[in-house]
């Protein structure tokens, strides 16, 4: 399968499970380029020097961001991504991906109008295939 999706972005601190993504986008060819930050602040940061230059080409077309985190958190991140997002002119997919099972957590996500989808981590390879081939049609 060749990829249509040029940059992906994982915000995570699990470099066990960013580990074994990294692994299943390189083996299927699920994107050309992948970014990863292991807090939401250092993603923030990387997004508000983007917003200077907007080069379109460094702007992930997917983002997969877990909500528990050191430094700033998920939910920290998405507060002040959703007021930048809009000025990046580039559709950005985003999707929370968590190993919280609490409902409360997942309903939070589903009202934020940013999010498309709340994952449950272990995310199957299944799951970033199909999301990933979402993306390309």
């Amino acid at each position: 399968m060749s990829s249509k999706i040029g940059l992906a972005c994982i915000i995570d601190d699990d470099s066990m499970y960013v580990n074994l993504v990294k692994k299943i986008i390189e083996a299927k060819n699920l994107c050309q380029n992948l970014m990863v930050f292991k807090n939401g602040k250092d993603a923030l940061s990387y997004f508000e020097v983007i917003l200077n230059n907007l080069d379109k080409n460094s702007i992930p077309e997917i983002i997969f961001l877990d909500i528990n985190m050191p430094i700033m958190d998920g939910w920290e991140f998405l507060d002040s991504f959703t007021k930048i997002k809009n000025k990046l002119g580039k559709a950005i997919t985003l999707y929370i991906v968590s190993s919280s099972i609490n409902p409360a957590d997942i309903e939070r996500a589903k009202n934020i109008n940013t999010v498309k989808d709340y994952l449950i981590k272990p995310v199957t390879i299944d799951d970033l295939e199909a999301i990933f081939l979402s993306q390309t049609v």
